[in-house]
């Protein structure tokens, strides 16, 4: 995942839906075109951020999991 990263957002030990909530407000501040790295540790999150970037238009880059951690580049939508 080599993208370059505006901000990270550390959502390790949330529950549903905490980490989706938590990576929507971040991408509030954020400028068009930047990327949002979400780490998570809830097994949800792989299900609710690729529905997220379906239904919201943002882009999702890229996701992984490594060791129960889930990684996601999420780029905010151009209008």
């Amino acid at each position: 995942m080599a993208h370059p990263v505006q901000q990270q957002l550390d959502a390790q030990g949330l529950n549903c839906p905490l980490p989706l909530l938590k990576a929507k407000q971040a991408l509030r501040v954020l400028a068009e075109g930047d990327v949002l790295r979400v780490l998570a540790t809830d097994a949800g999150s792989w299900r609710d951020f690729r529905a997220y970037a379906d239904l919201s238009g943002q882009v999702l880059l890229g996701a992984a999991e490594q060791g129960g951690i889930y990684c996601y580049l999420i780029q905010k939508k151009l209008r």
